[in-house]
């Protein structure tokens, strides 16, 4: 067996859940996880999936699932370090014409960065299980590219034209609605009203709890250190478990624990299967997937 580096080239962005792995107070044994910083963190997605540029790295959840589709060489642990609400997401200039999701059918919906983003996959899914959108007869137009480079989105599918910014035409009126964009103006407003506690119901009726972002390492890694995956889990596990044990949780993970009575950031396969499940069939009703993957095989056995 080949000799372990002293130091795994690992991204993973600070937050609570994860501080005290990257502050040190606690680590895999045996080496140690080399921390590069990476702003925006999805750049290192990127790197990730185009280049294999680190050992370790933090990545969202739907940007794995295409590039493992494409033959990505790297296997997700079963660790969610982020995960959020989307109903928020969406916002619509209120002078449009949009006056509830129906409405959006027939009409050029922006989406921040790629057709592929987590966010976009979610609000979607959100539109089309809870209040019927027909995602299809919807034109959907993106402000970026895709980070994986061999995905083709489909027809419905189309991009900004050269030089044109999403949060301007949605102001202007010239895109009735867009989702994950930032606007600070009057005549913009989400589309979901009270978006939050929308979520928190969705989590409640339904069991509707997004993951946003795993970690993935090399699957040469995996090879050639069996026992790697299962010391990395309990690691990122550890640093999760101080944070949730000390109390001072997000206002969000606050919530999710006093409607659940449970840990509001589950780690492992299991706890997580409705999620994981659900995701994957909203990426295959998107057509973000071809076909729909073993949950299984998604991530290393630990």
């Amino acid at each position: 067996m080949k000799v372990l580096p002293l130091a795994l080239k690992t991204v993973t962005r600070t937050q609570p859940a994860n501080a005290a792995l990257k502050d040190g107070r606690v680590g895999p044994v045996g080496y140690a996880l080399e921390f590069e910083e990476v702003d925006p963190l999805i750049r290192a997605f990127r790197r990730m999936v185009r280049e294999l540029e680190y050992d370790v790295c933090e990545m969202a959840i739907t940007t794995y699932l295409c590039a493992r589709e494409h033959g990505a060489p790297f296997t997700a642990l079963p660790v969610f370090l982020v995960r959020q609400f989307h109903h928020g997401a969406i916002l619509v200039n209120k002078q449009s014409g949009i006056a509830g999701p129906k409405d959006l059918e027939g009409r050029r919906v922006g989406v921040n960065r790629g057709y592929t983003v987590t966010t976009g996959v979610w609000a979607r899914g959100i539109l089309a299980d809870e209040y019927g959108v027909d995602l299809e007869r919807v034109t959907w137009v993106l402000s970026g590219d895709e980070h994986v480079a061999e995905y083709r989105p489909p027809a419905n599918v189309v991009p900004l034209d050269e030089g044109e910014d999403m949060a301007e035409l949605l102001v202007a009126g010239q895109i009735p609605a867009a989702i994950g964009v930032e606007v600070d103006h009057p005549d913009v407003v989400p589309l979901i009203q009270d978006a939050a506690d929308a979520g928190l119901a969705a989590l409640r009726d339904r069991g509707h709890y997004p993951i946003n972002h795993l970690v993935v390492v090399r699957d040469a890694l995996i090879a050639d250190h069996p026992d790697l995956a299962a010391d990395m889990l309990a690691a990122f596990e550890r640093a999760k478990d101080m944070y949730v044990e000390g109390g001072d949780l997000l206002p969000l993970h606050r919530r999710v624990m006093e409607l659940t009575g449970t840990d509001p950031l589950p780690y492992g396969v299991e706890p997580n299967l409705a999620a994981i499940d659900e995701l994957i069939g909203h990426a295959v009703d998107q057509r973000i997937l071809t076909r729909r993957p073993e949950i299984s095989g998604l991530f290393v056995p630990t």
